[in-house]
């Protein structure tokens, strides 16, 4: 027969509470130090090879900017969706273009490792602001050498900017008039 569980009171289930939350913060921490290889922990101290990753990229990914949805059925917003089936990464990048051509929003959203979901985050911010022409200049070069990508990882830079120009042409698709609103004018 099993003994009946022992209730805990407010104030130990409060304390209890505080401790799992310290144990979160500590988790983070140390997964932090991880990829920043914090001198705190050296390098012989790991069990196994770390991944270096350059301070940009953790702060993207920890911070990423602009995550979301626009409405995809609107004809000014582009929506464009890439995979890369070699590693499994999906991301979805759209656009917001106003009647000037400027685009004024861009949000993101990809499934896929730290080095993906800092090259969208980024790709948003550099779009933003720029004519629909100005954002086709945007080279995954450009994105690898801000983020100091490795070599093992210019195919997240690659897909940002290959989903870029797809939420650009898929903008100016919509902005081409329809076979049969062309022949009503």
């Amino acid at each position: 027969m099993r003994p009946a569980p022992r209730r805990r009171c407010g104030l130990a289930q409060a304390q209890a509470g505080k401790m799992a939350a310290a144990g979160a913060g500590r988790l983070r921490r140390a997964a932090s130090a991880l990829l920043l290889r914090s001198p705190r922990l050296p390098a012989r101290e790991l069990s196994a090879p770390a991944r270096l990753y350059h301070k940009k990229v953790v702060d993207h990914y920890e911070n990423p900017r602009n995550v979301g949805s626009l409405d995809k059925t609107s004809k000014n917003v582009g929506t464009g969706l890439v995979g890369a089936p070699a590693c499994g990464d999906v991301m979805k990048l759209q656009i917001q273009v106003d009647e000037k051509g400027k685009i004024v929003d861009a949000r993101f959203k990809t499934f896929g490792c730290g080095s993906a979901i800092a090259s969208s985050s980024l790709a948003t911010e550099w779009v933003k602001g720029k004519t629909v022409e100005e954002a086709l200049t945007i080279k995954n070069t450009d994105i690898a050498k801000e983020l100091c990508l490795p070599p093992v990882k210019l195919h997240c830079s690659m897909l940002a900017e290959d989903a870029i120009k797809a939420a650009l042409a898929d903008y100016k698709l919509k902005q081409e008039p329809k076979k049969g609103e062309a022949e009503k004018k």
